[in-house]
């Protein structure tokens, strides 16, 4: 049974992450949901609000494959599609981080959206920070590597905005990285809506669902 859908404010969100990163252990905290549902956003804002020595940010989708690899399996028209990813590199680097050792700081990669490619070795995640927020698409899917994700989050929050806002926050992201409109709505209500069918089938997994609040 899915969880029930709340309203929760940014401050009310940072709050609760603060008291993940508090406890005695390290915390991991997945940001999932559609795309444009707003996940990288507001995990840049806990982050943000929380600073560097309490949290850090490690998104998905620096395990994006790289576009040659696409090209070269007749992938690159369904880039961002469940199957595009490297799920058992993600899965690896989130076990790393669950079980991190003192003096030991783990690289991981991000997505540069401006390139359309990811970036490896380019989040420090120094072993001292108690959270660690990582956001994407298919921390609750459930076949081949994902799984193993999910076993390793403290908590997992889903973010389910109105359907017509994320699409347009879709369309609004896709010209602003070079789609032009119609390209941009295009993709919006085709690969991406596909996607968001896929996803909303794993909310029943989250621990909490949320749709955020104006403040």
């Amino acid at each position: 049974m899915r969880a029930e859908v709340r309203e929760a404010t940014v401050a009310e969100l940072v709050e609760a992450a603060a008291e993940l990163a508090s406890g005695p252990q390290r915390a991991i905290l997945g940001i999932t949901g559609p795309p444009g549902a707003g996940k990288s956003t507001l995990g840049g804002q806990i982050v943000e609000a929380l600073g560097p020595d309490r949290a850090v940010l490690v998104p998905m989708d620096g395990f994006h494959l790289a576009d040659a690899v696409l090209a070269a399996h007749g992938l690159r028209d369904v880039k961002g599609a469940i199957h595009t990813f490297d799920a058992a590199g993600y899965a690896a680097l989130v076990e790393r981080i669950r079980h991190q050792r003192l003096g030991e700081t783990v690289y991981a990669p991000h997505f540069d959206r401006t390139l359309e490619e990811p970036i490896a070795g380019s989040i420090e995640v120094r072993p001292e920070v108690p959270l660690v927020v990582t956001e994407g698409n298919y921390l609750l899917a459930d076949d081949g590597a994902w799984p193993r994700v999910r076993a390793c989050l403290t908590e997992c929050w889903f973010l389910d905005p109105p359907p017509d806002v994320r699409r347009e926050r879709l369309v609004a992201r896709h010209v602003a990285f070079g789609k032009d409109p119609d390209a941009a709505r295009a993709w919006a209500l085709g690969t991406d809506e596909a996607n968001a069918a896929l996803i909303a089938a794993t909310a029943d997994r989250a621990d909490r669902v949320f749709r955020l609040a104006e403040e």
